[in-house]
């Protein structure tokens, strides 16, 4: 369906019912905007942040019986 041919539908109602199209359309934005910001990319968010010891890969003395 054409703009246009949205339009002409969309005159053709009653006031209240123009109301309620109109507060669809301006949820449907609203959905839009909050889902393009949760696509946001994060890559790298946490650059900084996270810090590993130096000894992360040395063997743990728990499983010394294992080894």
């Amino acid at each position: 369906m054409s703009s246009v041919e949205l339009q002409k539908q969309i005159d053709t109602l009653p006031e209240y019912l123009k109301k309620e199209v109109e507060d669809f359309v301006q949820s449907l934005i609203t959905k839009s905007k909050e889902r393009a910001i949760l696509k946001k990319d994060l890559s790298g968010v946490l650059k900084g942040k996270i810090k590993m010891s130096d000894d992360f890969d040395a063997p743990l003395d728990d499983f010394k019986e294992y080894m």
